[in-house]
């Protein structure tokens, strides 16, 4: 796909969704590490209704580091993986806390190394925390919509982020995270997209091929 194609589906997704924001509910920085680590095969709307709860019982990096596991395994429950997630969150907290005096680091390198933290839960921690747009945070809807449009031929979320970061100036970087996870949910839905109402179409492989077929 050409660099100006791509820039106008950024363009026409932005007036679609002009409200497109991180959906997940955090107030600090580490909340916002949590949350992320829960969404991983959960929807946000599901987080969103786990979090508060959690929030109010660990208020603090010390609370997350310290609470029971089995405490914090019943809080989160309903995120599923539950045993996993709960102890990549102590792990975390701990690694906040003893390597960098309880602040969560501000950069890719630093936040790969905490327990539970990927690339994905990196861009999106880098972004929404500290206003930094290193990369995509390719999660299933960032997949769809790159395979389907024609963005990248890539399966691993490593490689589609690597061909996005290259068809896309650095200063769309920060709407891409939002947009398509808002496009995936609304129109690009994974079982049955809505390819006659949606607005990017006419760039979209998958909409022309399935015109001319």
């Amino acid at each position: 796909m050409k660099k100006t194609d791509a820039i106008k589906i950024v363009e026409i997704l932005k007036q679609t969704y002009p409200d497109a924001t991180c959906s997940l509910d955090f107030k600090t920085p580490f909340q916002a590490v949590v949350a992320v680590i829960l969404s991983a095969q959960c929807t946000d709307e599901r987080v969103n209704k786990t979090t508060p709860a959690l929030f109010e019982r660990c208020q603090t990096v010390e609370d997350f580091a310290n609470i029971d596991t089995q405490e914090l395994e019943n809080l989160i429950h309903p995120c599923g993986f539950f045993k996993n997630k709960a102890k990549n969150i102590k792990l975390c907290a701990k690694q906040v806390l003893e390597n960098f005096n309880g602040q969560v680091p501000n950069n890719m390198q630093d936040l790969m190394n905490l327990a539970g933290v990927g690339r994905k839960t990196a861009n999106v921690v880098l972004l929404e925390v500290f206003g930094i747009a290193e990369g995509v945070a390719v999660d299933t809807h960032a997949k769809r919509i790159s395979n389907l449009v024609g963005l990248s031929n890539e399966k691993e979320p490593e490689k589609i982020e690597q061909d996005l970061i290259k068809i896309f100036p650095k200063e769309y970087l920060k709407d891409i995270n939002h947009l398509f996870v808002w496009h995936g949910r609304n129109t690009c839905i994974a079982r049955n997209p809505k390819c006659n109402v949606c607005t990017i179409n006419r760039y979209c492989k998958h909409y022309k091929k399935n015109i001319h077929s």
